[in-house]
């Protein structure tokens, strides 16, 4: 009978992390971290592909996550604030996390092989939440564009969360970057309406 192994992947990836600091990334293997663990490589390879992965092996959860939220968001909302109110909530997966995320991501920056798996998780997220905003009716265009934009405001609010030290959610921040983005869109279409009326000031004139 198998041994009973107590939230093996947690322990695996607290072990990872340390020899992360340790050692460096490059420098630690995955037998180092099965046997920091007091685990074997075999039960390793069962939660993970490889060393990159125990980074990244909430990505899945995270996507599932998002999309139901997606999905039962208020039918009036308009696509962004469907998907910024869905990041909002995101919060309660990362807050107990908050200081291995932070030593996640200060790995991740420096490390180039890492920093293009964040960018696949991103757009595999981007494509997923795309997908539920068209079920919702939103037509494809707009769903992708809302999509990613919903990515760029996660990356920036996560960014804020990890160097924030007064501690704020992660709610929050992403309250905050949306709201810098929709700042932005409003102060474009400012500029296009003053461009327009004065394209037609010039043409009366003539």
């Amino acid at each position: 009978m198998a041994r009973w192994e107590p939230d093996a992947a947690g322990r695996l990836a607290e072990a990872a992390m340390q020899l992360y600091r340790e050692r460096g990334f490059d420098r630690t293997t995955v037998a180092d971290i099965a046997a920091r663990a007091g685990l074997t490589e075999r039960t390793f390879f069962r939660y993970f592909a490889d060393k990159r992965e125990v980074l990244f092996s909430g990505a899945h959860m995270l996507q599932d996550f998002l999309v139901e939220r997606v999905a039962r968001a208020p039918a009036p909302l308009p696509p962004i604030d469907a998907v910024a109110s869905a990041l909002a909530e995101t919060g309660e997966l990362f807050e107990h996390r908050r200081d291995f995320a932070r030593q996640r991501q200060a790995l991740i920056v420096t490390h180039a092989d890492l920093q293009e798996r964040e960018l696949i998780k991103l757009a595999s997220l981007a494509r997923a939440i795309g997908e539920a905003l068209r079920r919702r009716g939103v037509p494809a265009t707009a769903a992708s564009l809302a999509a990613e934009a919903g990515m760029t405001i996660f990356k920036l609010a996560f960014e804020s969360w990890l160097e924030d030290g007064k501690k704020r959610d992660l709610a929050h921040h992403v309250q905050a970057a949306h709201a810098e983005l929709e700042g932005v869109v409003a102060g474009a279409r400012r500029r296009g309406a003053a461009a327009g009326r004065a394209k037609r000031s010039a043409a009366r004139a003539r």
